[in-house]
């Protein structure tokens, strides 16, 4: 069996890969960058013991799945689309949509594909890589918090499904942890100013570090603790 993990060079993926790495034999990885089969051989090369997918939907991904006979037990659904801060009234519908087939359509189908043979199996994972920004809604991010919220909702209706045929659903909802896309290094880390203000909102004081949410993901997706399902699980710093 084989864990599957999507967009791993975004979001969560950078910290999360290794830890994986660390504790099984191979790892089957999904990338907008591995349509490019020479991105996707670099990174194989880089990372021994992955296995970079070149599908980049859900029907593809698990039709690729099946041809190169990779069966999958263990789902982290680490779904990435760009914040763009708008007041409402100025959103374009066009960025709604498009946030709403990356964040939530993608994981929701890729489950869809996913899901009979676990049942079959008896058992196995998913963690749903969402967002802790539901509990403090900033403004300018409506579309990002909604619909990542609505995604941790599917996650937990899952949850409920799954868990008779012995299935963990479990949600990890990050804010302020380190990542070029939402925290980038050279404002939040390098930059005094930027540091003040994380630490003016984070107790811990900092960002969070990828190899520390890449720990937790790795604990949920590994079954060790069967009982726990249906939770999420803030990565917050102990904000708001």
């Amino acid at each position: 069996m084989t864990i599957l993990m999507t967009h791993v060079g975004q979001y969560t993926g950078p910290g999360t890969i290794p830890v994986l790495l660390s504790q099984y034999r191979e790892v089957a990885c999904h990338d907008a960058s591995f349509a490019d089969p020479d991105i996707a051989r670099q990174y194989e090369n880089a990372n021994l013991g992955t296995i970079a997918l070149h599908a980049q939907n859900p029907e593809t991904l698990f039709q690729e799945l099946r041809e190169r006979q990779i069966t999958v037990d263990k789902i982290i659904h680490n779904d990435v689309y760009p914040n763009t801060p708008l007041p409402i009234e100025d959103i374009p519908l066009e960025i709604v949509e498009a946030s709403f087939a990356a964040l939530l359509l993608f994981p929701m189908r890729l489950t869809q594909l996913l899901l009979p043979a676990l049942k079959a199996a008896g058992h196995g994972q998913f963690v749903f890589v969402t967002s802790a920004r539901y509990l403090q809604p900033e403004p300018g991010f409506a579309v990002a918090t909604s619909i990542r919220a609505g995604t941790t909702a599917f996650a937990l209706a899952l949850a409920r499904e799954a868990a008779p045929h012995g299935i963990q659903v479990n949600v990890v909802a990050p804010n302020y942890l380190y990542s070029e896309a939402y925290y980038p290094m050279a404002r939040f880390i390098d930059d005094p100013v930027g540091r003040a203000q994380i630490a003016a909102k984070v107790p811990l004081g900092r960002l969070g570090e990828p190899k520390e949410i890449g720990e937790l993901i790795a604990f949920l997706v590994s079954g060790r603790s069967s009982f726990v399902t249906g939770q999420v699980i803030d990565f917050t710093g102990g904000w708001p």
